[in-house]
């Protein structure tokens, strides 16, 4: 792919329908609008795209071999592990945040974030660019023990609340609807898929749109606060998604995933969660500061990933893929 072909994917994302509606949602806290959707929309439209990308993604699935996705599989649980490590280690060279925080940060950004992911695969379906669909196997894969690590990271470990911290991201909505939906679809196949994709698929871009804009607006509030977040912390939520995108890209390409797939695998390592991993540290960590972690996570890394992170992670993914053919 040259610079113009680069060029034009990006611009294809920035003016995509969902990204625009994020901007839209950041426009609309900024000129103070009184525009506000009610908090049923945004847990309707999220158990939509978790139940959704599951099916698509058990689908997917039963048309694998095991051998086929054996080796991203072990990759991806390789990286769950490493990326908090890395990102508790570079908090504390970069911030002066305490163990506390660092080990609830390195929890969010072990995690994963479900929009990200979906914008990933929804900006790869535009530009006709072929991925695996067991990537919605490795993004509930990846849910989980990068949020373990951190809290243990941050010596969370400490009797009932870790035990009860465990269950929520084990037993929560995204990881059961996640699941239950890769079930879903493993077991129905294509011709039980067949039934629901007008719903499933169809109106998946439409609603997608209207989780972003009220994502935008979320965002949007927490502007003010990126000012006082401090450089070290604003150049991890920048930095770091790079570095961990770009292991997650070399990690599926060795592992043998097409361009596309280890792109879409390097997003999930981008990724910071703002959804499992928050619940998760609330229980476990009550004494971690939220307004650092949602700053990073929402405030900064995920508007990046969104609008230039996509795109970069496609290029990186090229680069590799033809360096290891």
């Amino acid at each position: 792919m040259d610079v113009q072909e680069s060029l034009s994917l990006a611009v294809t994302n920035l003016t995509s329908p969902p990204v625009l509606a994020f901007v839209l949602g950041l426009v609309a806290v900024v000129l103070r609008t009184d525009l506000r959707l009610p908090d049923a929309v945004y847990q309707a439209t999220s158990i939509y795209l978790l139940l959704a990308i599951g099916i698509k993604g058990g689908v997917a699935l039963r048309e694998s071999s095991a051998g086929e996705v054996a080796l991203p599989i072990l990759v991806t649980v390789l990286l769950g592990v490493a990326i908090p490590i890395a990102a508790f280690a570079l908090l504390r060279w970069w911030t002066p945040l305490g163990r506390i925080d660092r080990g609830a940060m390195a929890a969010h950004y072990g995690s994963t974030s479900l929009v990200t992911f979906t914008a990933a695969l929804v900006f790869l379906e535009a530009s006709a660019i072929a991925f695996e669909g067991y990537v919605a196997t490795l993004l509930t894969i990846l849910e989980v023990p990068g949020i373990v690590v951190g809290l243990l990271l941050a010596q969370g470990a400490r009797g009932q609340r870790f035990g009860e911290s465990l269950r929520e991201v084990v037993f929560g909505r995204s990881v059961l609807l996640l699941v239950g939906g890769l079930v879903i679809g493993f077991l129905t196949g294509t011709v039980g898929y067949a039934r629901v994709e007008p719903f499933f698929g169809g109106i998946f871009i439409g609603v997608l749109t209207l989780f972003l804009l009220d994502l935008g607006m979320l965002t949007g509030r927490q502007l003010a606060a990126v000012r006082k977040a401090g450089p070290g912390l604003v150049a991890f939520a920048l930095v770091f998604p790079v570095l961990a995108g770009s292991a997650g890209v070399i990690g599926g390409s060795v592992a043998g995933m097409s361009v596309g797939g280890a792109m879409v695998l390097g997003v999930l390592c981008a990724s910071a969660s703002y959804i499992a991993a928050p619940a998760a540290v609330r229980l476990a960590l009550p004494e971690a500061t939220p307004s650092v972690t949602l700053v990073s996570s929402l405030g900064i890394t995920f508007p990046f990933n969104l609008i230039v992170g996509i795109p970069l992670y496609l290029l990186v993914a090229e680069a590799v893929g033809a360096w290891l053919a």
